[in-house]
């Protein structure tokens, strides 16, 4: 019989691995929006939008570790990033400030694309699959 983990331990143990997965995930998503090259549009476009999906569960899941909100995690970052997307139709001048800057169009975006749906959708489902292989490592 294997020994009972206490919980803190475990917890502490699924944040670590957690922050490892996000210094993976970040400049991986960097790397992939300045990329240059071969597909040039999709991986600055679309699979950095798979990656910033998954940053952002990862995010919120290193802030509440909860097994309880392995499947609302993803559920919640889709509808916010989704939200956001639409958001790109409006250009107030407080968004074009935030906007003016690279970090600024890399967490808020700048152009609306449908295709960017889908590839969030994507990105939620793997990023949710992420969770669940964290959880029961």
């Amino acid at each position: 019989m294997q020994p009972m983990i206490p919980n803190c331990h475990r917890m502490r143990n699924i944040r670590k691995y957690c922050v490892y997965s996000l210094l993976v995930v970040t400049p991986l998503g960097f790397g992939f929006k300045l990329y240059k090259g071969t597909a040039q549009w999709w991986f600055n476009n679309y699979g950095a939008g798979l990656l910033y999906e998954i940053f952002w569960i990862l995010v919120v899941f290193l802030i509440s570790p909860s097994k309880k909100l392995v499947s609302k995690i993803p559920v919640w970052v889709f509808i916010v990033t989704c939200a956001l997307e639409i958001l790109q139709l409006w250009n107030p001048w407080i968004l074009q400030v935030i906007r003016s800057s690279f970090i600024g169009r890399a967490l808020i975006g700048t152009t609306f694309a449908w295709w960017d749906f889908a590839h969030y959708a994507i990105g939620c489902f793997l990023g949710w699959m992420w969770l669940r292989w964290l959880v029961k490592m």
